[in-house]
């Protein structure tokens, strides 16, 4: 009996592109070349590294991925004009082959009426003239049909050929805004393999979003059909509802393969690392219940589970946590623990810190194993975070000073470094964070509202630390803060100054929309 060879599947990771498009995840150039170092490790097959017309610190993070990252071939998204694709080749000239350019444009009736203006004879000659101009840079080359679901079948299929002929060696069929169900989309991609005559001559790729929480099924679907690529992002954060999960898409082909006859290159056992260096990134917290890498999904907890996992691991989980980076033991280091120790226990999570950036984590878990009888994995990726991960500042904390009681209004008196200058203020607050954040709102002169506010603890015990992430916005742009501290009123004041810096740095570079 002869056995099918699993198809393999590529990889196109776009946490630094369309991830870094959900509300509050935008990063810096620094930021996104440490989240393309795990990628690497990852072993994605294509990295798309952002936008680069979209600002200058777009293009910089690019151009700087293109020139660092080895392995993954490197992405940048240009609509199909041709200052967008001549702009995309500049960046991306210094991956060389592994450069790609990936440019766009709508096929909908509805985003051809009401977003471009044009008719379907335009935007198909559109298509192509931007492939064909993306094509005299590199032979690399991959177009999307923007909202291609909702895009008529038979114009779908004359604009994958067109752009075919015209050079491109991938075309996306992207679920733009969420609304595809599993056999639709199967329908939706087989069609293509049936009625476009030259489509072997070019891998299809799929692109989900998950606004009705289908995306990953969707993809699977489209697998099913026949599409080569998928295009999805750690924890699955992007626009809107997000996109199709890495991780879980990986996952599901790996323990289903008795049904599923595909294989990826991802290295799995650096899915966790991947997810918690994002996390450490963006402050955006992964659910407890997320598939793969929530914190309970290898947690047992009611009694009949724990009686079966005590029997046998296989009567109630169907992968182990070993195989996603998930190690057995989370305690790690003590205070009697060593810089080498140290740096090979955040290499592991994910953490690749220069030396300056090194010192400055190993002084701060010092200063923590000294007040924490036991130092966690997630207290190394919060130090992390709250050391080296911060933004260019303009507001700096000092300290604070906080009294309040059952029977006392809560003031805090706080002491802040705005350009350089020292200033103070004290103000009353509904309770200690109130009054912290309103004394802080005030030294700033920030008209940002608060949206939102969470706090919780990095661990257990009445010793860990405490991690706060804040939520603020300012006209339609609204970012996201983190900070953690032992002392949580310290933490709220960290996770509301480091939104403040990011607000202002994401103004201050800012452009037109496009």
């Amino acid at each position: 009996m002869t056995t099918t060879e699993p198809r393999m599947i590529k990889i196109f990771d776009t946490t630094l592109r369309d991830g870094e498009q959900s509300p509050g995840a935008s990063m810096n150039i620094e930021e996104k070349l440490r989240l393309a170092r795990q990628l690497q490790k990852l072993n994605v097959d294509v990295i798309e590294a952002g936008f680069p017309i979209a600002s200058e610190g777009d293009f910089e993070a690019v151009k700087k991925i293109a020139q660092t990252i080895k392995g993954p071939e490197i992405a940048g998204l240009c609509r199909a004009g041709f200052k967008d694709i001549d702009r995309g080749w500049e960046a991306l000239q210094y991956a060389e082959e592994r450069g790609r350019i990936h440019t766009f444009i709508a096929t909908s009736d509805i985003h051809m009426k009401y977003k471009l203006k044009m008719t379907p004879a335009q935007v198909l000659d559109a298509a192509v003239k931007g492939v064909k101009r993306a094509c005299g840079y590199t032979a690399n080359v991959e177009f999307s049909c923007e909202d291609a679901v909702r895009t008529e079948l038979k114009f779908l299929a004359e604009v994958v050929g067109a752009v075919i002929d015209a050079g491109a060696k991938v075309v996306n069929i992207p679920d733009t805004v969420g609304y595809t169900i599993p056999f639709e989309y199967f329908n939706i991609i087989k069609y293509l393999k049936d009625n476009v005559p030259n489509v072997e001559q070019a891998i299809l790729s799929v692109h989900c979003h998950n606004d009705l929480g289908l995306s990953v099924a969707n993809s699977i679907a489209a697998v099913q059909a026949g599409a080569g690529q998928v295009e999805c992002t750690i924890n699955g954060i992007g626009e809107r509802a997000g996109n199709c999960s890495l991780e879980e898409f990986v996952m599901a082909i790996r323990t289903r393969g008795d049904i599923l006859p595909f294989k990826t290159n991802v290295v799995t056992d650096q899915l966790t690392p991947a997810s918690r260096l994002l996390t450490s990134v963006t402050g955006i917290v992964v659910q407890p219940n997320k598939a793969i890498v929530g914190a309970n999904a290898f947690a047992h907890e009611a009694g009949i589970h724990q009686h079966g996992m005590l029997m046998d691991k296989s009567t109630y989980e169907i992968m182990t946590p070993e195989s996603v980076g998930l190690k057995a033991s989370a305690l790690v280091l003590g205070k009697h623990s060593g810089r080498h120790a140290f740096k090979k226990r955040l290499e592991e999570l994910g953490h690749d810190l220069d030396d300056e950036n090194l010192n400055k984590a190993f002084e701060r878990f010092k200063a923590l194993a000294d007040l924490k009888k036991e130092v966690f994995d997630e207290d190394l990726d919060a130090i992390v975070a709250d050391e080296v991960m911060r933004v260019n500042e303009k507001f700096k904390l000092s300290h604070i000073t906080v009294t309040c009681g059952s029977f006392a209004v809560a003031t805090a008196t706080v002491q802040m470094e705005i350009d350089g200058e020292q200033v103070r203020t004290a103000e009353l607050g509904d309770g200690p964070v109130d009054a912290t954040l309103k004394a802080i709102k005030k030294l700033s002169k920030s008209e940002a509202r608060l949206v939102q506010y969470n706090v919780g603890s990095v661990t257990g015990g009445t010793d860990a630390l405490g991690e706060v992430t804040v939520r603020i916005g300012q006209g339609e742009r609204v970012v996201i803060g983190r900070g953690s501290s032992t002392d949580i009123i310290e933490a709220s004041a960290k996770a509301y100054i480091d939104a403040l810096n990011r607000l202002y740095f994401a103004t201050e570079r800012d452009i037109e929309p496009l």
